[in-house]
């Protein structure tokens, strides 16, 4: 059965609104990776390098807050369009049943695929317009 976690989207202050969120509920980051460690930095400014790509961090149990920077070449994310569910599955093929069913009249924003960070992932825009993001661990984090 698979997992939904909330994944927040910032404008250049991811790092600010984790650091605070870390404070509240008492937690420690899985994950934080910036642009740079990524080998995603090419082009971008020092800033935009510095970005967060990505963050973890438990908040309970069963759930992990996720994040990210956006980058000002994609444009800025507005409030309300800031928000992801972020469903990890256990298998390839489950992650393939969940999104091609949630893109049955959406839009598909980018298709399932394996990525360079080891898993196999996709985004597509249902037809409700909730942003759904749909990942396959195939390389299992430490």
């Amino acid at each position: 059965m698979a997992q939904i976690n909330p994944y927040l989207t910032f404008n250049g202050n991811c790092e600010d609104a984790f650091s605070f969120y870390k404070s509240v509920f008492g937690t420690e980051f899985r994950e934080c990776m910036r642009f740079k460690d990524m080998g995603q930095a090419e082009g971008l400014t020092d800033e935009e390098a510095n970005r967060i790509m990505h963050v973890s961090m438990p908040i309970s149990k069963e759930t992990i807050l996720m994040g990210s920077d956006s980058l000002p070449k994609y444009g800025d994310v507005a409030v309300g369009q800031n928000l992801s569910l972020s469903v990890n599955t256990f298998s390839k093929e489950e992650a393939d049943k969940i999104f091609n069913r949630l893109a049955v009249g959406g839009n598909v924003t980018m298709p399932m695929e394996n990525t360079f960070w080891g898993a196999y992932f996709g985004m597509l825009v249902d037809k409700y317009q909730i942003t759904w993001m749909v990942n396959f661990d195939v390389e299992k984090p430490e």
